[in-house]
């Protein structure tokens, strides 16, 4: 039996890829992180035209149909160019949860372009001070905490409880009555993510009585989503310390001839490419091996958070004082691997749920 991608998956891997390697080039990522949100934008069309945004929606509502896998190859481009794109929440998870749900309309609106969803779960997968929300008639009150894919949102897909032991997912437009939004700083400065204050905003419950499986199934897919950037970013780091240690003199010889900066590259290689392959597997569980999607989206995560880790920090040793700097860049592709590492559950609560999946809780 042949495991591997298909010769789709490759075609649509290298379109992105080699897009983003022209458009998220990292002085024009320089220029997002300073202040100038041009680029999400130009990301966004440039995305869009090459089909991106429709991956997940299903055919019905004018998508291409496909599944987690070929997300998971487009957030592996993503993060390998550290690019502001808002695709893991906007056209990742919003769209499983809205299709989970059966809420064609939002599906609509997100096709036509209408719509575009920035996602808060923070408060499904744990408590927060002062967070949470609640349901009162047709409006909404209490506070959301680290919602992402602001950039370019139209929309806020939210959950809550309706004060019965129930999930609700919830639709709250941006800039409407009772919404007011605060910028949060994180140390990826890449993408931006919002807490969100309502009080008595108006809202719109998702269609469907499943929200709960709805939304079990989102943050399982956006741990795999998470995890592929992860895994994009972690290979362009090590690709950066082997070319570096090939032109970098020491001692009148390139330092990749020295064996302690042989063993830390081929350290870096040994942990980091059998990620691949259980990233790939976890996203395909998402769709085709129900019963292990959320427990192969725990172990991907957190394993990959670790050693995303360790490559980042290697990786930096590699380049010695240079990887501290700001001229190569490294610490766009170091502070995304570890605000990956924590969003949707750092790896030790990641684990506990593994744990408890498998009975052993």
């Amino acid at each position: 039996m042949y495991f591997g991608l298909s010769e789709d998956q490759l075609m649509l891997q290298d379109s992105v890829g080699r897009y983003l390697e022209g458009a998220s080039e990292l002085e024009e990522v320089r220029k997002f992180v300073d202040g100038d949100g041009a680029l999400a934008e130009t990301l966004h069309t440039g995305l869009e035209e090459l089909g991106v945004p429709f991956v997940l929606l299903p055919e019905a509502q004018g998508g291409l149909g496909m599944g987690v896998l070929e997300a998971s190859l487009i957030s592996e481009a993503l993060g390998r160019h550290v690019s502001p794109s808002a695709f893991t929440a906007a056209y990742g998870m919003a769209v499983i949860g809205l299709r989970e749900a059966g809420d064609e309309d939002w599906l609509s609106q997100i096709a036509a372009g209408s719509a575009r969803m920035g996602v808060g779960l923070t408060e499904a997968i744990g408590a927060r001070d002062n967070a949470g929300l609640s349901l009162s008639g047709d409006t909404v009150s209490g506070r959301a905490s680290f919602v992402m894919g602001a950039d370019g949102a139209t929309h806020f897909l939210l959950t809550t409880s309706d004060g019965q032991g129930g999930d609700q997912m919830i639709v709250v437009e941006r800039g409407a009555k009772g919404v007011s939004e605060t910028e949060l700083t994180t140390i990826d400065r890449t993408r931006t993510v919002l807490t969100l204050d309502l009080d008595n905003a108006p809202v719109a419950v998702v269609a469907g009585n499943n929200h709960a499986e709805a939304q079990r199934k989102m943050i399982d897919a956006g741990r795999v989503l998470l995890a592929a950037d992860t895994l994009g970013a972690a290979a362009m780091m090590l690709e950066k310390a082997v070319d570096y240690s090939k032109t970098r003199d020491q001692f009148n010889r390139p330092i990749a001839s020295f064996q302690a900066v042989k063993h830390m590259c081929a350290e870096m290689a040994a942990k980091l490419e059998p990620c691949r392959s259980m990233v790939w597997y976890a996203a395909y569980a998402q769709d085709n091996v129900p019963e292990e999607a959320s427990l192969m989206a725990c172990l991907a995560k957190s394993h990959v958070s670790e050693v995303g880790k360790f490559v980042a920090r290697t990786s930096t040793e590699v380049h010695g004082g240079m990887g501290f700097t700001d001229l190569l860049g490294l610490h766009y592709w170091f502070k995304r691997i570890g605000a990956n590492r924590q969003l949707l559950g750092g790896p030790e609560k990641l684990r506990a749920e593994a744990a408890e999946l498998q009975g052993w809780g």
